[in-house]
């Protein structure tokens, strides 16, 4: 059984577009999408640098169209179930059929530019925790008024709030935790300071209407998997100030019987997870089109 899943946000790197653009009809699907939401994903996907695609409201339009673009070049795909990190929820309710890829495309732009705001409000940020005890860490991030943003099992964790509460965490760390690792990323997402975001996602939501998923969709929520459009949406839209439990995800997928997990490009992340907590399936992270015949051989033995 195979699980297609689609990267979050730090996945992006300067230019891995290129490539992708010179299949056939890539570049003008890429062209439509940029027009229908105000946003050059071309130029993004291609010249620009490190510091201009971390940007939220920029990296996470890119990534949805990358993971969208990557998966439409595999050809027919059957997975047994589909999943994304945080904002490749979206990507992945594109492959559910739940949104159609620019009705996609258009709420993660009012994602990024809304998360991107909300991130201004308070000076916040997000630290990754190396080593130590899951459980352990988690009962001393409440204690700093920390949030756990991200468990993503495989022991890794990544905690959220404040710059004075990081640097905190920093001084005090949980016992058995080795290093603190400050990520670059704009603000404290998947927490309360999302807040004024899921107002904002919530009333671009109303705009559309879901289709039920083809195939089980496994939501960050809680592991669990979602049966209706309805739902999935409304998840999409609490999930910006709720914690990603990717832990609980491939939780899902050993339960469903997964024997490969699937990554679209820029894929890595997910895949090095997968590898560490699910002993005995395959994972292949999709980069550039020299992946593909590869990852067409993964689905034709395991979709």
């Amino acid at each position: 059984m195979l699980v297609l899943v689609a990267p979050g946000q730090g996945a992006q790197t300067p230019g891995f577009l290129t490539p992708w653009l010179d299949l056939p009809g890539a570049a003008d699907r890429v062209a439509a999408w940029s027009e229908a939401i105000g946003l050059d994903l071309a130029h993004y996907g291609t010249k620009a640098d490190a510091e201009e695609i971390r940007d939220t409201a920029v990296a996470q339009p890119l990534l949805v169209a990358a993971g969208i673009l990557s998966a439409a070049a595999l050809g027919d795909v059957s997975p047994g179930a589909v999943a994304g990190h945080s904002v490749g929820e979206i990507t992945a309710a594109a492959f559910a059929g739940v949104l159609d890829d620019t009705a996609a495309l258009t709420l993660v732009r009012t994602r990024g530019l809304a998360m991107a705001e909300a991130a201004a409000i308070t000076e916040t940020g997000m630290s990754a925790l190396l080593g130590g005890d899951p459980e352990v860490s988690v009962a001393h991030l409440h204690q700093l008024g920390l949030t756990p943003a991200n468990i993503n099992g495989a022991g890794q964790i990544v905690a959220a709030g404040t710059l004075e509460q990081l640097a905190a965490l920093n001084e005090d760390k949980p016992e058995g935790v080795r290093k603190v690792v400050p990520l670059k990323v704009a603000g404290a997402f998947h927490t309360h300071h999302m807040a004024p975001a899921v107002d904002k996602l919530a009333e671009a939501a109303k705009a559309l209407t879901p289709a039920d998923p083809s195939v089980p969709y496994v939501s960050n929520k809680d592991g669990q998997s979602v049966t209706t459009g309805a739902e999935v949406l409304d998840r999409l839209v609490g999930q910006v100030a709720n914690p990603v439990r990717w832990d609980l995800c491939m939780e899902t997928f050993q339960q469903l019987g997964v024997t490969a997990l699937l990554e679209v490009c820029p894929g890595g992340t997910l895949t090095g997870l997968a590898k560490r907590a699910l002993p005995g399936v395959r994972a292949f992270a999709l980069k550039t089109p020299d992946d593909l015949d590869a990852a067409r051989e993964l689905i034709a033995e395991h979709a």
